[in-house]
């Protein structure tokens, strides 16, 4: 299971430079595979509302506070804010920290 949602986002990636869907999104959470969902917004944004199971991390504390959470740099990483600006910047700090599979909610909350 977990080879075929690798391999649906790795041919996503290839196409949309590590961005999803929410459907796409909630296929991967059906799988049983560790999948951590990061809201990059303020604490504040994240109390007015967010979604299901999700992690509050704000995008300028992502790179010192990712690795309480998620310590093996090939889990699979979502990050979302309100229009998929955030995410994305934190997107690429995780990247740049070594972590592989890190994807972004294209157009954040707001295409929901």
């Amino acid at each position: 299971m977990f080879n075929k949602i690798k391999n649906t986002l790795l041919n996503y990636r290839k196409r949309c430079n590590n961005e999803i869907t929410y459907s796409e999104i909630e296929k991967i959470k059906q799988s049983k595979e560790d999948v951590y969902i990061i809201d990059v917004r303020s604490t504040q944004e994240y109390k007015e509302g967010h979604l299901p199971n999700s992690i509050n991390i704000p995008v300028y504390e992502i790179e010192n506070k990712i690795e309480e959470y998620v310590k093996d740099k090939n889990t699979i990483i979502i990050v979302y804010c309100q229009v998929g600006l955030r995410g994305r910047n934190a997107m690429q700090k995780l990247q740049k920290k070594g972590y592989s599979n890190v994807y972004n909610l294209k157009g954040g909350l707001d295409s929901i």
